[in-house]
């Protein structure tokens, strides 16, 4: 099987399956739901992800290892998913 999503830096089998599980089967549906997004609906559907797989799928859309994510960034990613703060993905007026 030919999987777009384990094409990705740092998303394997089981990442990718519970993307899939949730709806999301391609690089441009990922870009589209944004890393929090995606994030939120994996834990939803029930999925025991930890904080990694955030931080992997902003990773993937970024082409980068999700260690080499900038802590300030990873930290925007949390306040986000806490909901701390409002902002949408491609909706990042300043």
């Amino acid at each position: 099987m030919n999987d777009e999503l384990q094409h990705l830096k740092n998303l394997g089998k089981t990442s990718a399956q519970w993307l899939h599980a949730v709806g999301i089967h391609s690089a441009s549906d990922l870009r589209r739901l944004g890393a929090v997004n995606a994030y939120k609906a994996v834990r939803t559907r029930g999925f025991r992800a930890s904080k990694v797989l955030l931080y992997a799928i902003e990773g993937a859309l970024l082409d980068v290892h999700w260690n080499d994510i900038p802590a300030e960034r990873k930290e925007a990613l949390n306040q986000q998913l806490d909901g701390k703060i409002a902002v949408q993905k491609n909706n990042r007026e300043f």
